[in-house]
């Protein structure tokens, strides 16, 4: 089922969406200031690509110790995140949300596009990892 739901939500935006945001890397990765959160932005284009079967988590949580990523250097780097990119980017996905609930078909899109929208807020310090 896993599988169906990917390939629906490639046709109908989640291959736009994913380029959208592996564009997004590349014109972060084009400065110096913007490295930080390139390697992020790339890390939420694999999940935008292939969002079911796969899940979103703290990567302090998941790994069992914290990192550079998770401390207090990850919580400025999406602090500035969140002003300059995160809360737009949020409200285009819990727009597209609210479109896709209306049907009964979009329901795990909309589900989907609200993960994205909670991802774009905050993205570093988070591991996109398989379901068991």
């Amino acid at each position: 089922m896993t599988f169906i739901l990917n390939i629906l939500w490639l046709i109908f935006g989640g291959f736009i969406s994913g380029c959208l945001w592996l564009l997004g890397g590349a014109i972060l990765a084009l400065t110096i200031v913007g490295l930080p959160w390139t390697f992020a932005a790339w890390r939420i284009a694999g999940f935008v690509f292939w969002p079911f079967g796969r899940e979103i988590v703290d990567r302090s949580e998941y790994d069992g110790q914290p990192d550079i990523g998770t401390g207090c250097l990850g919580v400025g780097l999406n602090i500035i995140w969140f002003i300059f990119a995160g809360w737009y980017i949020a409200l285009s996905h819990i727009l597209i949300a609210i479109a896709e609930a209306v049907t009964i078909i979009g329901i795990p899109f909309a589900f989907k596009d609200v993960q994205l929208a909670a991802l774009a807020l905050a993205p570093i310090g988070k591991k996109i990892v398989d379901k068991p």
